[in-house]
């Protein structure tokens, strides 16, 4: 072969393989995939196809949180997919939800409202109004804060942050009261003038948090930097 044919095939070889990385680049942007701390229109899509079909016990609310991914675990295990309790491309399928040709947003505007209310309604359900209102701003504070993640999800879903995660509290109804104290939080009131931790001081069990400096105390919570 001459030199100036094998640097044709090297070319067309080179410019083949660029092609199919471009290709294999574009079909994972475009690949959906839902999943804890998720939210939004397709994700009520999936918990009422879920709830249709027996997997699913929970409200249709639009917020992939623990009830959801326990869903979708049982629902991959019981169609031979791959169990991961995240709706990818093929689980959507297998439910019927055409894919929207988009990147599914972690905690989308309207997703993270729905998951900021479910937050308050576990952690201050019984508290103020105010009360309520203040620890939706704190979760909105640690997004803002470097110390925290960057997103509400991300926030709410760090492990060990929020203890309604993990006694099942989280999962319960969300009161009314928490849907009007999110949007207040998101709106910009924040009566815990800036606080980034609260806790009970008749439950707590942790010597550091009392450590931090109080700010406000409103209802049974201490707010503090």
């Amino acid at each position: 072969m001459s030199r100036e044919r094998k640097k044709l095939v090297l070319a067309l070889a080179l410019i083949f393989a660029v092609n199919i990385f471009i290709i294999a680049l574009a079909q994972h942007a475009s690949a959906e995939l839902y999943k804890k701390g998720s939210g939004g229109p397709t994700v009520s899509e999936i918990q009422t196809r879920l709830k249709n079909w027996g997997y699913y016990t929970g409200s249709v609310d639009g917020v992939y949180g623990s009830r959801t991914e326990k869903a979708v675990r049982w629902f991959q295990q019981k169609n031979g997919l791959s169990v991961d309790g995240q709706v990818g491309d093929l689980t959507l399928a297998a439910l019927g939800i055409p894919p929207s040709g988009g990147t599914a947003e972690k905690g989308d505007s309207s997703g993270s409202l729905d998951l900021l209310a479910r937050l308050i309604s576990a952690e201050a359900r019984g508290e103020p109004y105010e009360g309520q209102v203040a620890v939706g701003a704190v979760v909105l504070n640690r997004v803002q804060h470097p110390s925290f993640p960057s997103s509400v999800a991300e926030v709410i879903y760090q492990p060990g942050a929020f203890s309604c995660l993990d006694d099942g509290q989280f999962d319960e109804p969300v009161a009314e009261s928490a849907y009007r104290a999110a949007r207040d939080a998101v709106n910009g009131w924040d009566p815990s003038y800036g606080a980034i931790y609260y806790f009970n001081p008749s439950t707590a069990t942790s010597k550091w948090i009392w450590s931090r400096p109080l700010i406000v105390n409103i209802g049974k919570h201490r707010f503090c930097s």
